[in-house]
């Protein structure tokens, strides 16, 4: 089980979670992911479910938009077999048709109806797309606290100035902007070089670092010649998986005097950083090695040496 250092605030709210958290994206997504093909079904996202919570995470991250609502569904249909307490976090999804600020509320019930549940641990708003950053649309999400459907609040894909933004709305309500989900890894560390890192980190806003494995390509798994299946292909093109060779190499060596894998390690960097990854997981083996990442620290030298590394490829 988890380590008092393995439970941490989610920003300025009294709710406590661990330092890794578990990404449902993958459940129920057919694009990016394959769900229903030869790599996955629903019998391994239900085994990744429990070995999740057997191997100490309190809580998951989804979205409306995750499989088209499956990713919700399946939450809803595992969460009632348990008696462990469960966090769980979903998005509200800015589509362009969505023009008032009630259509939030009206979304989160939809949320709430897929999850089995009457309440959210943490609601946030996936992107600030169209008018979903301006002050006026932000402060649907006090209204969402306020009517007693959530417990706290966040927003996604949030730049520094937005985050700004949306910190100052809720703040002007008495409620704490909790979070900003954004993604970052050793291949994408925009969030270091243009401040919002640092802002976050000064004001008690959590970074969950998506997409913290960077779609698995610090895993070792992939190179080359054994580029990722799919949309990954185009993403991650050969020249850049030969530029990450270095980066993999070091982290398996750090791993070894740990005994832990390239991407236990890569994980627990992002940690380091002071931000909480939510690593995907498909099947009952990724969840446990992602929970692997929990309960120890790199040092400050083997940080800087992948910060290091990193440097050539991380943008």
């Amino acid at each position: 089980m988890n380590k008092p250092q393995d439970l941490v605030p989610l920003g300025k709210t009294d709710i406590k979670i661990t330092t890794v958290g578990v990404g449902a994206w993958a459940w129920g997504d057919r694009m990016i992911w394959g769900y229903g093909g030869s790599s996955y079904d629903d019998s391994d996202i239900r085994a990744a479910f429990d070995v999740s919570l057997a191997n100490g995470t309190n809580w998951f991250d989804t979205a409306e938009v995750y499989g088209l609502g499956k990713s919700e569904r399946f939450l809803g249909k595992f969460l009632p077999s348990t008696t462990i307490e469960v966090l769980i976090a979903t998005k509200f999804f800015p589509f362009p048709w969505r023009l008032r600020k009630t259509d939030l509320l009206r979304a989160l019930k939809k949320s709430l109806k897929r999850l089995q549940r009457n309440q959210v641990d943490l609601y946030q708003i996936h992107s600030p797309f169209g008018r979903w950053s301006k002050p006026e649309y932000v402060s649907a999400l006090a209204d969402a606290v306020g009517s007693g459907l959530t417990r706290a609040v966040g927003v996604s894909n949030f730049s520094t100035e937005k985050t700004k933004l949306a910190y100052e709305t809720l703040q002007a309500s008495g409620i704490p902007l909790a979070s900003n989900q954004v993604e970052y890894s050793l291949f994408d560390r925009r969030i270091e070089k243009n401040g919002l890192l640092d802002y976050c980190l000064e004001n008690d806003i959590t970074v969950i670092a998506y997409s913290p494995l960077a779609k698995g390509m610090v895993t070792g798994k992939y190179g080359p010649d054994n580029p990722p299946p799919g949309p990954r292909k185009r993403m991650y093109p050969p020249e850049k998986l030969q530029q990450a060779q270095p980066l993999i190499s070091l982290l398996r060596e750090i791993g070894t005097h740990y005994s832990k894998s390239p991407a236990q390690v890569a994980l627990n960097w992002t940690i380091c950083k002071g931000t909480v990854p939510i690593p995907g997981a498909k099947n009952a083996k990724q969840a446990a090695e992602n929970l692997g990442a929990m309960g120890w620290r790199l040092t400050s030298e083997e940080v800087n040496a992948l910060d290091e590394a990193s440097n050539a490829l991380a943008e």
